[in-house]
């Protein structure tokens, strides 16, 4: 049996899967759970925190399942199921490598996730290098390079034209004798809003830097690709490609990477070990010290194949008429303020951050969730620079539920965030604006407080015994 024969086992049942769920072309896991409301009852649960980490897919999840029985270690092993985990992990990374579109002599590793993707290409920096970076990253694409290089930060842009003249003057302005780099991502987790990556790749390479795609949100709505976008590198994370199984990519250029120390000390970085001494390995082994997260790594490759059958287009097309009904339903709603980097016109993905009037935003998350079985998130993102720029807020603002609620007219501490993707139902779209309107219009029906930095339901009725089932 070889990897390819898993990967198409499931392809006979993919088709029937997805024909039986109307709202999508493509079914998700725990689609159909349940959930207790404070005020009694309960009600189909609405995933809508996509952004932080999105369900997996039946398909995913099917084709895991299929291999699991023939699980074993990997590179190491002379046994059967450890040459089969072997070439699967290995026929893995030749589709993503395809998927993002990678040139004959990039390399494809394996990671935890975009985070350690960036930081493991920031270990890899040669000495001296000046790296680039918007405020508005993530922090996963803001803090690596901190450790490691010099580093410049400019301010958040106001349009994506802005952008390309803020990075063409800062690299114009800084001393070209050295390497450098610039950090982008492809889509805000914040906004939602669509970055020129193009263009910023064009004005990186015309200066003689080089550039990494944090493609986290934009992956999982957007093909990308290293030659179409013309970047160095691409980082994204399985748990927000529909394959949460715990891996992420880093995908690019090898040089630097294979000139660097390796990430991690360990078994399979090393070639060759003595009393006083070490040789080693390169390519994609110099970097995934460990025994490799073989399940992780299949788990993506399933996405990226299940996301390219249902046909990119089609997929776009139907997440743009969700966010525009859901777009439109926040906009009738004036207490409702969305936030925005380039204006409410510009191209985006399913992710729109809010505040509304006279609501403290984590309080409303929470009510949303108790009262109406809406899960969204809350807070700063992990882009705490970006947000604080766009609610205005101070550095030291406190964004407990139990702060004041935000008096109207004055600033908001912290937003809250609607996100969703290729599984998420019309309904879902639709109940969580009625619950926004409703909220707006009558009030929270419960109180809540603030535990263990997360805002919950006092003397909540559901109690731990939720949770019994999965202990």
């Amino acid at each position: 049996m070889t990897a390819v024969a898993f990967a198409d086992s499931s392809l006979s049942s993919v088709s029937a899967v997805s024909a039986a769920h109307p709202d999508g072309p493509l079914a998700v896991v725990g689609g159909d759970v349940r959930v207790p409301l404070v005020t009694g009852g309960d009600v189909e649960y609405a995933a809508l925190d996509y952004a932080a980490s999105a369900p997996c897919l039946q398909r995913v999840w099917d084709d895991v399942s299929a291999y699991l029985p023939y699980y074993g270690s990997v590179h190491r092993g002379a046994g059967y199921l450890s040459q089969l985990s072997t070439d699967l992990y290995e026929a893995s990374r030749r589709t993503v490598a395809e998927y993002v579109g990678a040139r004959e002599d990039d390399l494809v590793l394996f990671t935890r996730g975009t985070t350690d993707s960036l930081n493991l290409l920031a270990a890899a920096l040669p000495a001296g290098t000046a790296v680039f970076v918007f405020e508005t990253e993530h922090h996963a694409a803001l803090l690596p390079w901190r450790r490691t290089a010099d580093v410049t930060q400019l301010p958040a842009p106001d349009s994506p034209a802005a952008a390309v003249a803020a990075l063409d003057a800062a690299l114009a302005a800084a001393p070209a004798d050295g390497p450098r780099l610039v950090c982008v991502t492809g889509a805000s987790n914040v906004t939602g809003e669509l970055f020129p990556v193009r263009e910023l790749a064009a004005t990186a390479h015309r200066h003689g830097a080089r550039i990494v795609l944090d493609a986290a949100q934009l992956a999982p709505h957007h093909p990308v690709s290293l030659t179409g976008l013309d970047v160095d590198w691409i980082a994204f994370s399985g748990h927000k490609l529909y394959a949460p199984f715990g891996a992420g990519v880093l995908a690019g250029r090898a040089d630097w990477l294979g000139a660097a120390e390796p990430y991690l000390a360990g078994g399979g970085a090393s070639k060759s070990v003595t009393g006083d001494g070490v040789e080693w390995n390169g390519g994609p082994a110099r970097h995934e010290a460990g025994s490799p997260n073989v399940i992780g790594a299949y788990a993506i490759a399933s996405a990226c194949r299940a996301l390219t059958e249902a046909g990119p287009d089609a997929l776009a097309a139907r997440e743009n008429a969700l966010l525009s009904r859901l777009r439109t339903g926040l906009a009738e709603i004036p207490q409702v303020r969305t936030l925005d980097l380039f204006g409410p016109d510009s191209e985006r993905v399913s992710v729109v951050s809010f505040v509304v009037d006279g609501w403290n935003s984590s309080r409303f998350a929470a009510a949303l969730s108790a009262e109406y079985g809406i899960g969204v998130r809350d807070g700063l993102f992990c882009a705490h620079p970006l947000v604080r720029r766009l609610l205005g807020g101070r550095d030291d603002a406190p964004t407990e539920c139990g702060a004041p609620d935000a008096p109207a007219g004055e600033q908001n501490l912290n937003a809250i965030r609607v996100s969703f993707g290729v599984g998420t139902p019309d309904e879902h779209i639709d109940r969580f604006v009625a619950a926004v309107r409703e909220l707006v219009a009558r009030g929270a029906q419960w109180t809540y407080r603030t535990d263990g930095g997360r805002c919950v339901p006092e003397s909540d009725p559901r109690g731990p015994a939720a949770l019994a089932g999965l202990r």
